[in-house]
């Protein structure tokens, strides 16, 4: 700007030379006088030495600088720096290019000086369907060596030059081939990140080559497994394409890379899609239809829990049903375990009362066998006619009422077999008490 300044001065001050001798004097003449016209010549040709000389480097921008007898060199660092007159080719460090879907009134939307900005193209999936595709993308220049720099700014001349000619022809062709990878019913159902991986990759490391295959159709069982049919896509006339690979690796395109250009992608994605009117009115049918299916789902899911719910009231009636019958039965296990041990503590009783009156039997009979020894032996030793006469007649009036309350052990032992005894044991067992009787009623 100042070079166009110093040129249009030193104009100026060669006209003033001019004017005086050809219009005579004048008011403008007069103060054009040689001596000043010289210093605006002068003047002219010192502002464009100095603009011809010297430039100011911008912030963020490289520049590659060709001299008039032939060399160059790269600026990267912002300030003043010499040209000698040389030209300047100025590219970014960074360069926005960005397509963008325009607004119903054709309108792009506020964008960036520094960005630069087209309408959104067209483009074809795999399955036929349009749609405008809005990108952002970002591609850095290698500032680390000068002389890729330098050659890349010699062959396009320009920044716009390098843009048009170069990167976006790479972003078209990446696109182009990131569709015709998938139907646009894929990228709405989970495959936009894979259409931004691929784009990216693609302009990165170079467009990838793609070959067409046929889909396999898949045999449907209807009904039993006796019915078979092949049901056939509406759009297996379609293409399909894939990605060509080699030992595991996409086959590139060769030399179609930024890479080449000492440019790097550093950002390649997707920001907007526009589907052509038929595709959206077929999404709003699917919409419909996910809706009406969500819907029938949470109604069946409704019926589930609620049958659920009946047979979990159903177990737990049974369990309380469970509870009650079985403590019925425990409390008649228990009753009957009870009656069952005090019928055993009755028997075990019984049995230490037979014991008891087993032995107290047993004594008594040791005490009368005593005691009618010792009257035998009384008897024996002798009895007055009186003594004899009166122990018959007691005998014979207590007797009935002593065998009334006589009592005889149970069980008897008798351990002699001897037959010189003095009459039977019932004798000698009747005697001895009515004669324990008898010494009683003496005594009294």
């Amino acid at each position: 700007m100042l070079t166009y300044i110093g040129i249009l001065i030193i104009v100026i001050g060669l006209l003033s030379l001019l004017t005086k001798p050809i219009m005579g004097t004048t008011k403008f003449t007069s103060w054009a006088t040689p001596k000043r016209s010289l210093q605006i010549v002068l003047l002219g040709l010192a502002l464009s030495i100095l603009t011809g000389a010297f430039f100011y480097a911008e912030p963020g921008t490289a520049y590659a600088v060709q001299y008039p007898w032939g060399g160059q060199k790269a600026v990267f660092r912002q300030g003043i720096h010499t040209k000698m007159w040389g030209r300047l080719i100025p590219i970014q460090f960074e360069l926005p290019i960005k397509y963008v879907i325009p607004n119903s009134n054709g309108e792009l939307g506020e964008q960036s000086e520094y960005a630069n900005v087209d309408d959104a193209k067209y483009w074809a999936f795999s399955d036929a369907v349009k749609a405008r595709i809005a990108t952002s993308v970002v591609i850095g220049i290698n500032t680390d060596d000068e002389n890729q720099f330098l050659s890349v700014a010699d062959r396009n001349k320009t920044e716009q030059n390098m843009i048009r000619s170069r990167i976006i022809p790479n972003i078209d062709q990446s696109i182009k081939n990131t569709c015709k990878l998938m139907d646009a019913q894929d990228y709405i159902s989970g495959q936009a990140s894979d259409f931004d991986r691929y784009f990216k990759d693609q302009l990165e490391n170079g467009m990838y080559v793609l070959e067409e295959y046929s889909e396999n159709q898949n045999r449907e069982i209807i009904g039993d497994s006796s019915t078979v049919r092949t049901v056939m896509n509406k759009e297996s006339k379609q293409k399909r394409f894939r990605i060509q690979l080699r030992n595991g690796e996409p086959v590139r395109e060769k030399g179609n890379s930024l890479k080449a250009y000492g440019l790097s992608v550093i950002q390649a994605v997707v920001t907007e899609i526009d589907w052509e009117e038929t595709f959206d009115n077929r999404l709003q049918l699917q919409k419909e239809e996910v809706a009406q299916t969500q819907l029938e789902k949470q109604q069946a899911e409704r019926e589930f829990y609620r049958a659920q719910k009946e047979k979990a009231r159903g177990e737990a009636d049974k369990a309380v049903e469970r509870a009650r019958l079985e403590k019925e039965q425990i409390q008649k296990t228990i009753a009957a375990e009870t009656e069952a041990k005090v019928a055993e503590f009755n028997l075990t009783k019984e049995k230490k009362q037979y014991e008891v009156e087993k032995f107290k039997a047993l004594s008594k009979k040791v005490a009368a066998d005593a005691e009618s020894y010792k009257n035998a032996k009384l008897v024996s030793a002798g009895l007055t006619p009186q003594e004899r006469a009166e122990w018959e007649y007691k005998t014979s009036v207590h007797v009935a009422r002593e065998l009334k309350d006589l009592s005889l052990p149970e069980i008897f032992i008798e351990g002699s077999t001897s037959k010189t005894n003095d009459g039977n044991l019932l004798q000698s067992l009747i005697g001895a008490d009515l004669a324990k009787k008898m010494m009683d009623s003496k005594k009294e």
